[in-house]
C-alpha cells in the first residue's frame, strides 16, 4: 500500500513546482491579486493554528499547500528580470555603446567567442544606468581569450538586438530557452568593437571558481594529448564540452553514453560513493556519521568549485549534499523527502530549472534508481561475485533508463538499443577517468606524477572512445527519428506508473488503466501520422545568407540548397532536420523535380506553379504567369515588378536587406521575406 503522509517535502515541492509551471504557462494571471490572496491565506493559517489546527487538519493542509502553490507562482514572477523597469529594453533612444560586466568566461564557438554579460550603463545622449543580460558573440580575429576574466568591465560599441523566435517549422526555440536565463538580447561584434576597461572590482566566489576551472583545463591540456582524448577527458572531469567533434558526440548519443559528457548526478554520485568508502574507518568513532556528512559536503562543493559551479554540477551537488546531511538521521528521514527538499531549494533559487532537461532527467534517473533498482536486481539471484556485480550495474542502468526514456524520446528523438551493453564498459571506464582526473588536479604541481597520470588518462579515454565507436557501428545501434508530443510523453509516464502500481498494489484495474492510456497514445500517434507524415508539403527555409527548399512527400525529401549549406551539417541539423523529423522523413534526395526555361526554374506542387530565379541577368518574359516566384541573390529587377504584379514573391536568405526594402517599397503584390516572416510553407 502506498502512503502519502510520510512525505511532507514531496507535497511541498510538487505544489511549489506546480505554481511555477502555472506562472510559465499562464503569464497573464494578475500576480498582484495572487500576492494579496497568498498574504490573506497566510494570515488565516496563523489564526487557524493559533486556535487549534488539529480540529481542521484537512483544511489546514489544503491552505498550506495552496499558499505554497501561490508562492511558487510569485517566485517565478519575481525572478523574471525581463520585465524590470530599469531593463535597457525600456530605453526608447538609440543605444550607441554600453558598459557591461562579464558573467562568464569566453566559450569557443565555430566562428566566434560567446560570453554572457550584464549591462551596467548605456550611452544614448548622456550615459545612464541600465540593467539586463546580453549574449555577446565576438569575432575570433585578434581576440585574446586569456585576458578575459569573470567580473571584468568591458565597453561595447553598438546596440544589442532582440533574439528572435524560431523561423522554421519545429525549430528549437532559442529565444524561449534564453528567456529562462533572463536573456532577451544578443549582439555580434568585431573584436575591435569591444575592449576591457577595468578588471573585476570584487574578486569573489565566482571569479576564483572560474580561475580554478581555467587552471584545471590548462593542466589537462598539458598532459593529455590528442584532440578527442583531451576534449572527452575535460568533459568527463569538468563538464566542459568545448572541442568535441560532432561525429564523436553522435557516437556517444547512439551508444547511450551521452550522459558521461556532462558532469551530473552520476559523476557526483561516484565521488560521494568514493568519499563514503574512504571514510569507512571513521565509522568506529562515536558521532562519526556527522563527521562523514561534513567531509562529504565539503569535498562535493570543492569539486563543484573547481568545475566552475556550472548549473548541472550545482544541481547534482545540491542533491547529494541533502542526501549526505540526511544520512546521519537514519530512519528518521527518507530519501524521497530528501530529494524533494533539494529540488525545492533549487527551484527556490532558480524557478526556471523546472524546464531544464538536465534537471528533469537527473531527478527522474535518481528516483528510478531508488525505486526500481532493487526490485530489478532481485529478479535474478546470482551467486558468482563478478556476475553479481555486473548484474547490479545492469539493474542500475535499467532503472535509470526506464525512468527517463519518455523524456529521452521527447527531447532527443532516439533510443540507444545497446545502452545496457555499452554501460557495462563505459561506466567503469568513466569512473576510472573521473577518479584519475581528480587525482591529476590534486597532484598537478608534481610534474612527473602529473605526466604519468595524464598518459594513463589519455589511454583510458582512447579505449572509452573506441568502445563508444564500436557500439555505434553495431547494426541497429539506435532507433532514431522518433517523434512524440508532450501529451504522449505524459501518457508514457502514466503507463509506466500504472504498471508499477499493478505490481505494488496487486490490482488489475491499474493494468486496465495502462491499456487505456496506451490506446490514447496510439490514437495520438495515428493522428500525427495522418496530419504530418502522410502528407505533402513544399517549403522555403529561413536561413541567413543561404537558400534551401524541401519538397516532402510521404517520408521522402527532395532537397535543394546552395553548396555551402550542403556542407554545413550543423546548420542543417538546427534549421532543417527538426521539420523532417516532424514529417517522418526517411530518405533525402538531392534536387527537386523541375524544368528550366531561359534561366527560370519551374516546380509544380498540387496544381500550383512555382518559379525560381537566381541570376540578375534573368529577364522575365511578358505575361509571366505563375502562382509563386522565389527570388535568390537579388535576382529580380525592380523594373520587372510590373510583370509579376499578380504573383506572390518569396525572398529567401540570400537577398540583401537593402534589396528586400527596395522591393517592398515598389511592391504591388504579396511579398514573403523569410528573414523576417520565417519559412514559407505550402501544405
Amino acid at each position: 500500500m502506498l502512503h502519502w503522509i510520510p512525505y511532507p517535502m514531496v507535497r511541498i515541492a510538487i505544489f511549489f513546482a506546480t505554481g511555477i509551471l502555472a506562472g510559465i504557462y499562464f503569464p497573464w494571471i494578475d500576480h498582484t491579486w495572487l500576492a494579496t490572496l497568498a498574504v490573506g491565506l497566510l494570515c488565516f493559517l496563523g489564526l487557524l493554528f493559533r486556535a487549534d489546527e488539529h480540529r481542521f487538519p484537512a483544511l489546514a493542509g489544503a491552505l498550506v499547500l495552496s499558499t505554497v502553490f501561490f508562492l511558487g507562482f510569485l517566485r517565478l514572477v519575481g525572478f523574471n528580470e525581463l520585465n524590470s523597469e530599469t531593463h535597457f529594453a525600456t530605453i526608447t533612444k538609440p543605444i550607441v555603446a554600453y558598459e557591461a560586466e562579464l558573467l562568464s568566461v569566453p566559450e569557443e564557438k565555430r566562428n566566434s567567442w560567446k560570453v554572457e554579460v550584464k549591462m551596467i550603463a548605456v550611452k544614448t545622449t548622456p550615459w545612464q544606468h541600465a540593467d539586463g543580460k546580453v549574449l555577446l558573440y565576438i569575432s575570433k580575429s585578434n581576440f585574446n581569450r586569456s585576458q578575459w576574466h569573470y567580473g571584468d568591465r568591458i565597453l561595447v560599441k553598438g546596440s544589442p538586438q532582440p533574439i528572435h523566435g524560431p523561423a522554421n517549422p519545429s525549430e528549437f526555440d532559442f529565444k524561449r530557452f534564453l528567456s529562462f536565463r533572463n536573456i532577451g538580447h544578443q549582439q555580434v561584434v568585431e573584436s575591435g568593437d569591444v575592449r576591457i576597461v577595468a578588471p573585476a572590482l570584487h574578486k569573489g566566489l565566482m571569479y576564483y571558481s572560474y580561475e580554478a576551472r581555467r587552471w584545471s583545463i590548462d593542466k589537462i591540456n598539458q598532459v593529455v594529448h590528442g584532440d578527442n582524448e583531451r576534449a572527452v577527458a575535460t568533459a568527463l572531469i569538468l563538464g566542459v564540452t568545448e572541442g568535441i567533434d560532432n561525429d564523436l558526440l553522435n557516437a556517444y548519443a547512439a551508444s547511450g553514453a551521452m550522459h558521461l559528457l556532462a558532469v551530473s548526478g552520476m559523476h557526483v554520485g561516484i565521488i560521494y560513493a568514493i568519499i563514503l568508502f574512504l571514510c569507512e574507518p571513521l565509522n568506529r568513532w562515536r558521532r562519526s556519521a556527522w563527521l562523514i556528512a561534513g567531509i562529504s559536503v565539503l569535498v562535493l562543493w570543492a569539486f563543484a568549485y573547481v568545475t566552475g559551479l556550472s548549473p548541472s554540477v550545482l544541481r547534482a551537488v545540491t542533491m547529494f549534499s541533502f542526501i549526505a546531511v540526511a544520512r546521519p538521521f537514519g530512519k528518521r528521514t527518507n530519501l524521497y523527502n530528501t530529494l524533494a527538499a533539494s529540488a525545492f531549494v533549487l527551484l527556490l533559487f532558480n524557478p526556471y530549472l523546472i524546464l531544464s532537461v538536465g534537471f528533469q532527467l537527473s531527478y527522474l534517473a535518481v528516483l528510478g534508481i531508488v525505486y526500481l533498482q532493487r526490485p530489478i536486481y532481485h529478479l535474478i539471484d546470482i551467486h558468482n561475485r563478478v556476475l553479481d556485480w555486473i548484474w547490479q550495474l545492469t539493474a542500475v542502468s535499467m532503472a535509470a533508463q526506464v525512468a527517463t526514456f519518455p523524456l529521452s524520446l521527447l527531447y532527443f528523438h532516439q533510443f540507444p538499443t545497446y545502452f545496457l551493453l555499452s554501460n557495462l564498459f563505459v561506466i567503469p571506464l568513466s569512473t576510472v577517468v573521473l577518479v584519475g582526473g581528480i587525482f591529476l588536479l590534486a597532484t598537478g604541481v608534481i610534474t612527473p606524477l602529473a605526466s604519468v597520470t595524464g598518459m594513463m588518462l589519455q589511454w583510458m579515454v582512447k579505449l572509452l572512445n573506441g568502445i563508444v565507436y564500436l557500439t555505434e557501428s553495431l547494426p541497429m545501434s539506435v532507433v532514431d527519428a522518433i517523434v512524440i508530443s508532450p501529451a504522449q510523453c505524459w501518457l508514457l509516464f502514466g503507463m509506466l506508473v500504472s504498471l508499477i502500481l499493478v505490481v505494488e498494489l496487486k490490482s488489475a484495474r491499474w493494468f486496465y488503466a495502462s491499456c487505456g492510456l496506451g490506446l490514447v497514445f496510439s490514437f495520438l500517434q495515428w493522428q500525427h501520422f495522418d496530419e504530418a507524415v502522410d502528407d505533402e508539403s513544399f517549403m522555403v527555409y529561413s536561413i541567413p545568407t543561404h537558400y534551401a527548399m524541401d519538397l516532402i512527400d510521404h517520408g521522402q525529401s527532395n532537397f535543394e540548397c546552395d553548396s555551402l549549406l550542403a556542407a554545413d551539417e550543423q546548420k542543417i541539423r538546427f534549421h532543417i532536420q527538426p521539420n523532417r523529423l516532424e514529417h517522418g522523413v526517411q530518405w533525402v534526395v538531392t534536387g527537386i523535380p523541375s524544368k528550366t526555361v531561359q534561366g527560370i526554374t519551374f516546380f509544380n506542387f498540387h496544381r500550383k506553379t512555382i518559379a525560381w530565379i537566381t541570376d540578375k541577368k534573368t529577364t522575365l518574359p511578358s505575361g509571366f504567369a505563375v502562382d509563386y516566384l522565389i527570388v535568390s541573390n537579388n535576382a529580380l529587377n525592380v523594373k520587372d515588378m510590373e510583370s509579376v504584379k499578380n504573383v506572390s514573391l518569396i525572398l529567401d536568405g540570400t537577398n540583401a536587406p537593402y534589396y528586400v526594402t527596395s522591393l517592398q517599397v515598389a511592391q504591388k503584390n504579396t511579398i514573403h521575406v523569410t528573414a523576417t516572416d520565417g519559412a514559407f510553407v505550402l501544405r
